[in-house]
Parts: structure tokens; C-alpha cells; sequence
């Protein structure tokens, strides 16, 4: 593993590794299926219910009706009105549901599945046969202690998360009493701030993961071995986060123009696309976990050689 490796080459080695991998591909294909059908499913309601988000709005409990201009004065009576607690909380209610349950840990039994493997292609100079990859399965009781990290990590980003709508709402509702565009460009800022600070943390939480596949460290363990790693790294993470968070977004921004969540193959292309790109996000997740690693054993070694050093000259000096 080479030393100081930057964002570009790092995603040129995952590039690299992934092409000349193809029983690797196959392999994280076919372990991604049952994450695959559950996320065209959650994709489908969740780019349908951003398509509807200006219908969804103004039925919002807290969003002020001007009733007086927002029917016509002869409103056709056939037209059904919305509601939404009947028929948009329901299905907000189980997105959250599919996220945070069976979601989360059929992701992570795929993610654990490619850094495992990657791991071991990484280190071994022969590749591996299709056969030998699933008698090589990974040990159970990694994949448990594994989910313990993942729960403080899931934990950790649906906290922020939760901070994004509510600095929006904030922003809108000091927008609409004081008119004033001054904090419209404020909400921007926060915004930006705190999408900043999700990818920064992302990669720390994306390498916790790592860490307990790897070195078997779980829990809050398995963050602290990570945060230790990271420090001094964390532009290069935030970066790499930021590159994939674009791919990821853009691929779903274009699904929901063309509409994909109606109907058609394009769903599919998408979840595809998306689990090829989730994929190569873990693996480059790996390669900057050994190279952060790699330079804090580089420095650690490099201070004990001063230190030593030191020692021999001030006995020198003594004598």
C-alpha cells in the first residue's frame, strides 16, 4: 500500500481494483440482491414523495392557509382533498420504517460482505475464485459486533439529519415574518455548514465500520480507533464522502425528472448504478482506512526514532 495517497488517488486504486476484479463484482452483486429489492421499493415511495412535496407543504399542520386566495370561486367539488395525516404521513411513516430497520441492516451485511473481501483481495497477490469467495464467508460474529457499530452510527446520523429540516424550518419561518433575503442566504450558509460537517463525520462513521470488520473493535470502540486515525485526514474524507454523496444524488435527482418511480426499467438502472457506486464507496472507504493507518504508524515510529535519538545524544553529552 502506497503512502499519501490523495482523493484522486484513491478513487483511481478503487477504479483499478474494481475493473480487474470480476469475480469480486459478481460476488458483491449477488450479495447486494436482497438489498437491491428492498431499495427500489423504498426508492419508488421516497422519489414519489419528493415529487409531491409542494402538494405535501401546504397541508403541513404548521403552514399557513390563505383560504381566501387558495380556492378558485367555483372549485370543482369532484376533486378529492388531501390530507396529511391520511395520506402522506402513513407513507413517511414507512420510510422511516424501511431506512431504519430492514434497510440499514441489509446494507450493512453488504457492506460488511465487500470490505471483507476487498480486504482480503487487497492483500493477497492471487485473486480469488467466485467458489472460494462464498466458502470464505465472513465470521458471524463479526457481522454481530459489526451491527453494534453500525446502531451508534445510525444513531449518530439520523441526529443530524434531523438537523437539516430543522435549520430549513427555522429559516423559512425568520424568511417569512421579516422578508428580509438575508436569511435566506443564512439558511444557505447553515446549510452548507452542516452538510459539510455530515460528509466530515461520514467518513469517520464510514470507518468505524471498517475498523470493526478489520481489527474486531465495536461499539464506541470502533469510532474512537476511527476518530484517532482520521485526525489530520479529515479534508481528504470529507472529499471522498462528498464525491459519492454527488453521485449518489445525482443519480436519484435524474430518476425523479424523468420519473422513473412510475413505471419502466428506469428504477432499476438506478438501484443498480447505485449499489455499483455504493460498493466502490466502501472500497475506497477501506484503502483510506489503511493509508491513514499506514501514517500514523509512519509517524509513530518516525517520533520514537527522534526519541531515541535524543536519548543517545544526551547520554553522549553526559559523558
Amino acid at each position: 500500500m502506497s503512502l499519501n495517497l490523495e482523493v484522486l488517488d484513491i478513487l483511481k486504486k478503487t477504479a483499478i481494483f474494481y475493473v480487474k476484479n470480476i469475480n469480486f463484482i459478481i460476488f458483491t452483486f449477488l450479495a447486494s440482491l436482497p438489498f437491491y429489492f428492498v431499495m427500489v421499493y423504498f426508492e419508488i415511495l421516497f422519489q414519489k414523495t419528493i415529487a409531491e412535496t409542494p402538494e405535501i407543504i401546504p397541508l403541513l399542520p404548521f403552514h399557513e392557509q390563505h383560504y381566501l386566495f387558495s380556492f378558485p370561486i367555483y372549485a370543482d367539488t369532484n376533486v378529492a382533498v388531501k390530507s396529511f395525516s391520511k395520506d402522506y404521513l402513513p407513507v413517511l411513516l414507512q420510510l422511516i420504517f424501511i431506512y431504519l430497520a430492514p434497510l440499514h441492516v441489509l446494507e450493512l451485511c453488504s457492506s460488511a460482505l465487500t470490505v471483507d473481501f476487498a480486504s482480503k483481495l487487497l492483500s493477497e497477490e492471487n485473486s480469488m475464485s467466485l467458489k472460494d469467495m462464498f466458502k470464505r464467508s465472513i465470521d458471524i460474529s463479526i457481522l454481530k459486533g459489526t451491527f453494534k457499530t453500525s446502531l451508534y452510527t445510525l444513531f449518530l446520523s439520523s441526529c443530524l439529519l434531523i438537523a437539516f429540516p430543522w435549520t430549513a424550518s427555522n429559516c423559512y419561518s425568520f424568511f417569512r415574518v421579516f422578508g428580509s433575503y438575508v436569511f435566506y442566504v443564512i439558511c444557505i450558509i447553515a446549510l452548507a455548514k452542516l452538510l459539510m460537517m455530515y460528509l466530515e463525520w461520514s467518513a469517520i462513521w464510514n470507518m468505524s465500520i471498517v475498523v470493526s470488520i478489520l481489527e474486531g473493535v465495536y461499539g464506541i470502540g470502533a469510532l474512537r480507533v476511527s476518530y484517532f486515525f482520521s485526525r489530520g485526514n479529515q479534508r481528504r474524507g470529507l472529499l471522498l464522502m462528498l464525491v459519492f454523496f454527488v453521485l449518489r444524488h445525482c443519480l436519484r435527482l435524474s430518476c425523479v425528472s424523468f420519473r422513473c418511480y412510475k413505471g419502466g426499467y428506469g428504477i432499476f438502472l438506478q438501484i443498480g448504478f447505485l449499489i455499483v457506486v455504493n460498493t466502490l464507496k466502501w472500497v475506497s472507504c477501506l484503502i483510506h482506512y489503511n493509508d491513514c493507518k499506514e501514517r500514523k504508524m509512519e509517524k509513530k515510529v518516525d517520533e520514537e526514532l527522534g526519541e531515541g535519538l535524543e536519548n543517545d545524544s544526551s547520554q553522549e553529552a553526559s559523558r
